[in-house]
């Protein structure tokens, strides 16, 4: 008799997964409530709830991987405080520090990024903000990567709507800016702007009619309640796209100096299956601190439910080599 009710209790977890699968997959959607429920799932229930989020994926994004790259135009000099960057004003990690990459260097970068399959191009500028003598040059890399056969997209912190417009009219597609997490636990990490502030950002994009990559970083301390805030938020910003990250804590960085509990590879790719239950339909994809926090697991992300990889080096630190993702994409029977 004692066997059973363990029993029991993993055939209802297992029921109820399938269930909040099948209400997705006929155009429902889960509340807070069931996602809690979610959360709660492990040791054989935590398998049902990847295979189940990858049937979702299946189902809504089907077989193929949407890869992006990025190129660090401009780096150092930031006045923020982020606790996780290693290029914040209060950072010692050793970051390199340069100006505005040439126009030439982003031509490269992006021909390679092409040659690797990759579908979106993003140049990211480390500040607060970009001037517009720079907004000028990087409308010029807005068209070369477009020139290049790919869709370009622009991290370039807090933006105002003229300059944003300026880059559309360049050919951007896509325009990226983090929540980074919860706004409850936001200022946890960083003081030197407010949540507010970045959802003004977001707003910006939205009413601009640009397709909108926002998503955060995952580890840092924030609690599930605070990881499924954002993705409820996220699901009524209705953004495009999603980026999951992990932290990797950089030497020299606040973050660095509190990082106390590291995310484990189930718990990692339990947080992707869960988004993918919460966002059925956008894309979900996996960035920074992809190996450093999975491990030998990296290749159950797109079984966990995630349709999108950022492939090749992140902004300040080494990423894997572009053909080891593609090689794993066609071990999966997925296609780039």
């Amino acid at each position: 008799m004692r066997l059973q009710a363990p029993l029991h209790d993993k055939l209802l977890a297992s029921k109820t997964i399938l269930l909040l699968r099948d209400k997705i997959t006929e155009g429902g959607r889960i509340s807070k409530d069931e996602a809690f429920g979610l959360v709660l799932a492990e040791g054989p229930a935590l398998f049902e709830l990847l295979f189940a989020a990858n049937s979702i994926r299946d189902f809504f994004r089907e077989d193929t991987i949407s890869l992006c790259s990025i190129l660090n135009a401009r780096s150092g000099g930031c006045t923020e405080d982020c606790a996780f960057c290693a290029q914040s004003s209060i950072s010692a990690a050793p970051a390199g520090k340069y100006p505005l990459k040439p126009l030439s260097i982003v031509k490269k970068a992006a021909e390679a990024a092409r040659q690797h399959k990759s579908k979106h191009f993003c140049v990211v500028t480390g500040g607060r903000d970009v001037s517009d003598k720079d907004l000028g040059k990087i409308a010029a890399m807005v068209e070369a990567i477009r020139e290049a056969g790919l869709l370009p997209c622009a991290t370039l912190g807090f933006i105002k709507a003229g300059q944003l417009r300026t880059l559309i009219d360049a050919g951007l597609s896509r325009y990226h800016h983090n929540i980074e997490t919860s706004a409850a636990f936001f200022p946890d990490i960083c003081t030197t702007h407010s949540f507010e502030d970045k959802l003004r950002t977001i707003e910006t994009v939205i009413a601009s009619g640009c397709s909108l990559c926002s998503g955060g970083i995952f580890g840092m301390g924030e609690s599930w309640a605070d990881r499924l805030d954002m993705a409820f938020l996220l699901r009524d910003l209705d953004v495009d796209s999603v980026p999951i990250n992990f932290l990797m804590p950089i030497e020299g960085t606040k973050m660095a100096e509190t990082y106390k509990t590291p995310l484990t590879a189930l718990e990692a790719l339990k947080i992707i299956a869960i988004y993918r239950f919460i966002l059925p339909t956008k894309e979900i994809r996996i960035c920074g601190g992809r190996l450093h926090t999975l491990g030998q697991l990296n290749s159950l992300i797109f079984m966990a439910g995630a349709d999108g990889l950022l492939i090749g080096n992140y902004l300040t630190t080494p990423g894997r080599a572009e053909a080891d993702d593609l090689e794993l994409i066609d071990a999966l029977g997925l296609k780039a």
